[in-house]
């Protein structure tokens, strides 16, 4: 957020904050939202630039469109395993993986 935005808000008597304080999450669980995040966004990168649908890559995986998507969207629901797997699927080399990982923490 913007310097004089957040002191605008405070200002008006707002309380500014992240997405962690809001929510309550220790470093551990905001490290794992990060990481699922980065592994997400890797995701629906490394899909588009092979020109594949969601669909398309469903039946590589074998799983679903819908399963996909909560992949892409970095839902909780779907395990950081399927997330990698599908990303190797896509050919996707493990320097990739790591940056990916590794560009979630920042």
């Amino acid at each position: 957020m913007r310097t004089q935005r957040k002191k605008e808000l405070e200002a008006a008597g707002w309380k500014v904050g992240s997405a962690a304080e809001f929510l309550g999450l220790d470093a551990a669980e905001q490290a794992m939202v990060e990481l699922r995040l980065g592994l997400g966004k890797s995701l629906r990168e490394k899909r588009n630039q092979s020109g594949l649908t969601q669909t398309q890559l469903a039946r590589r995986i074998g799983s679903s469109q819908s399963r996909v998507a909560k992949m892409e969207a970095s839902d909780n629901s779907v395990s950081l395993n399927l997330m990698i797997r599908a990303l190797l699927a896509l050919q996707a080399k493990p320097s990739e993986i790591t940056r990916a990982i590794h560009r979630a923490g920042r």
